[in-house]
């Protein structure tokens, strides 16, 4: 009974310190080498800081391109998404709420054309990009509140759309703060 309480005291060390103490240290240093240096890729504007580019952002005016709702607000230390299934009934009088505002700033756009990621929140409530067809959908209005011709628009978004990672894992993505960023950058 003595030698197993101290084979398990022993793992229990050295499990400690191999999660709580190495694990970390290597994840940190790893950080070192991304975009941020683990700190987060933070968007500049003249030396000043606009926000991450990993943290969505709310963008409620015409001129500028709109992301993923929220169900967080964009509060990035509350991160969640609603946990309301598709056949909730406040949920689903949520999303049409926002399909009705989606149509009413995107006239000609039809219901069934609306991309699902502009009207539901993602998991985490904080997604900063969504898909080049969710963006293109949107220059019609984003040209005309600008005064910009619609191809300058959409080949600003064609520009700013990235492909899979590696060419191979996940989809092709816009990130929206870089893209309005981009937008006003424009002028």
């Amino acid at each position: 009974m003595k030698s197993h309480l101290i084979i398990a005291i022993r793992l229990t060390l050295v499990m400690l310190v191999l999660l709580a103490v190495v694990y970390p240290l290597v994840v940190a240093g790893i950080a070192r080498f991304a975009p941020g240096e683990g700190k987060g890729e933070t968007i500049t504007v003249n030396g000043n800081v606009v926000g991450y580019a990993n943290i969505g952002q709310a963008f409620t005016r015409d001129d500028y391109f709109q992301g993923r709702p929220s169900a967080v607000d964009y509060n990035a230390a509350g991160s969640a998404g609603s946990n309301k299934g598709p056949s909730n009934p406040d949920y689903l009088k949520t999303v049409q709420a926002r399909i009705d505002t989606f149509l009413v700033h995107n006239p000609g756009i039809l219901k069934a054309q609306i991309p699902s990621e502009l009207v539901t929140a993602s998991g985490s409530g904080l997604d900063p990009d969504i898909s080049p067809e969710a963006a293109l959908i949107q220059v019609n209005r984003v040209a005309k509140s600008r005064n910009l011709p619609e191809n300058a628009v959409k080949a600003l978004v064609e520009k700013q759309t990235e492909g899979p990672l590696w060419g191979l894992f996940g989809p092709s993505k816009v990130n929206v703060l870089k893209l309005n960023v981009a937008l006003d950058a424009l002028k």
